[in-house]
């Protein structure tokens, strides 16, 4: 067995673990990443990337058919084996040859193999060939493993063989038929992407479509889904998944209860469901089953709990040991968003840095070494058809934590910008403000092409601007960012 010292040992190569490693080694520490499959992690080869690969296509088909001119061009239907090449293009083809030059550029140790916490701050690795080796951190451990697909206890589920999100982002080829369990981010997208594909798709969503987001935004998006040909169920429930010798999935969905935008609550028919594959998509599990957790008193398989400066706490609250041991991105259940897991990542690689060297820890709200942006400002964006994208908190959350609050309302259609950026545009947007402070505390966009007017509201959100110093961020004319000024205008009113 041979052994290895570090300053700092990332268990996890995605995108969060290789930026908190090159924070570490910017900042003059020696690190290494320890990592089990690809490096570049779930992002590189079966989430965002391949992902947004497979749905690309046909928004850009969509949007040259809603402009008179370009419309006219369009001669054929979409080329499903060029989308999925563009989408294995878009994977490096599941080889990380690319990934691993870019950890040794940076001065990144990598170590393959499953790595597991034996000890304070020691960590051992065991290769696919059964090699041993112990790595020993001089400051920290960072946990950085992300999370898998949730795969419920359902009656015939697993003997079905059923898609999780990653056979959904690196599939050879397109089912005829694709029913999808759940409505969430995963659900819709995927849902969008193959029913433009060619895929009839059924969509099981016990709990609506979108349902953490404002409710006008999942009812737009269920709305054009079904415009798109999908069957979506609302709060229909699959309760058992069989597939034949013949290869067909049938899924017995129960009875449950659908209740629309307005609040009304009526039955959802269930029934029975056939398709060549079934997609689960009803959330997400840590992937800390085998890395060692129960060395440091930490049960395995859960999320961590993490303080402010993202170190592990254990039971009693406190952090584990000296405050060696760290979690960063999906793995402490803060926010499941590869952009808020590097943020965090940032946050983590800096302060180990600063604690490394003795310097001050800047652990105030909105300081260099905390994720507060965690708690109320994390944008996201669902590249459903329509896009839905938004920053900060709903109306609902906002009430519920206790802010008095306005909510402005105002067309996206109506603004000049859109109605140039294509034919028939149907959007809307919202923004909710905290009264007492007159600053921005959530942020909503429905409609095409919206994903790109999200970071304005983001600095908006995060930087607490007054309305009143807002009303002096001029939009261009005639761009759809003139939404901002409809939306002042409406709150001055």
């Amino acid at each position: 067995m041979s052994e290895h010292t570090y300053d700092v040992i990332v268990l996890g190569a995605g995108p969060v673990g290789e930026n908190v490693a090159d924070r570490a080694v910017q900042g003059g520490l020696s690190a290494a990443i320890v990592e089990r499959e690809l490096v570049g992690g779930e992002c590189s080869y079966w989430a965002c990337m391949p992902t947004k690969a497979l749905l690309r296509s046909a928004a850009a088909l969509r949007a040259a058919r809603q402009l008179p001119g370009a419309r006219e061009a369009v001669t054929g239907e979409i080329d499903a084996a060029a989308v999925l090449a563009r989408r294995d293009s878009f994977a490096s083809h599941w080889k990380d040859d690319g990934q691993v030059a870019w950890l040794e550029s940076a001065g990144i140790a990598l170590h393959r193999g499953q790595g597991r916490i034996v000890s304070e701050k020691t960590v051992e690795v065991t290769g696919a060939d059964g090699a041993r080796v112990t790595l020993t951190a001089r400051h920290a451990v960072v946990v950085a493993t992300g999370s898998g697909a949730l795969l419920p206890e359902l009656p015939g589920l697993r003997d079905a063989k059923p898609w999780t999100s990653r056979e959904a982002a690196a599939a050879t080829a397109v089912p005829g038929r694709l029913a999808i369990i759940g409505g969430g981010v995963v659900a819709s997208e995927m849902a969008t992407a193959y029913a433009a594909l060619g895929s009839t798709v059924t969509m099981l969503a016990r709990d609506g479509v979108l349902p953490q987001a404002e409710p006008f935004a999942g009812e737009r998006v269920t709305e054009a889904l079904r415009e798109a040909g999908v069957s979506v169920r609302l709060g229909a429930e699959a309760a058992s998944v069989h597939r034949d010798e013949t290869g067909t999935v049938r899924i017995t969905a129960a009875d449950g209860v659908e209740t629309d935008v307005l609040g009304v609550r009526r039955a959802a028919d269930g029934g029975q469901v056939e398709a060549d594959e079934v997609l689960v998509a009803v959330g997400r599990t840590p992937n800390t089953q085998d890395i060692g957790l129960d060395a440091v008193g930490l049960k395995p398989g859960a999320w961590l709990t993490v303080d402010d400066t993202l170190r592990v706490l254990g039971p009693d609250g406190t952090p584990v040991g000296d405050g060696w041991l760290y979690a960063a991105g999906d793995v402490n259940h803060r926010v499941l968003l590869t952009h808020q897991g590097k943020y965090q990542a940032r946050a983590v690689g800096d302060v180990i840095v600063a604690r490394a060297k003795g310097e001050a820890v800047e652990d105030d709200r909105w300081g260099r070494h905390v994720a507060t942006a965690d708690e109320r400002a994390v944008p996201q964006v669902v590249f459903t058809d329509p896009e839905l994208a938004s920053v900060g908190l709903t109306a609902a959350a906002a009430e519920a934590a206790g802010i008095r609050t306005r909510v402005v309302d105002y067309d996206l259609g109506a603004v000049a910008g859109s109605s140039l950026h294509a034919d028939g545009y149907r959007g809307q947007a919202r923004m909710v403000v905290d009264e007492d402070r007159k600053v921005i505390v959530g942020f909503t966009l429905v409609g095409p092409d919206t994903a790109e007017l999200l970071h304005a509201a983001t600095i908006a959100v995060v930087g607490e601007v007054p309305l009143d110093r807002l009303w002096h961020a001029v939009p261009s004319y005639p761009t759809v960012s003139e939404v901002w000024l409809r939306l002042l205008e409406t709150y001055g009113r």
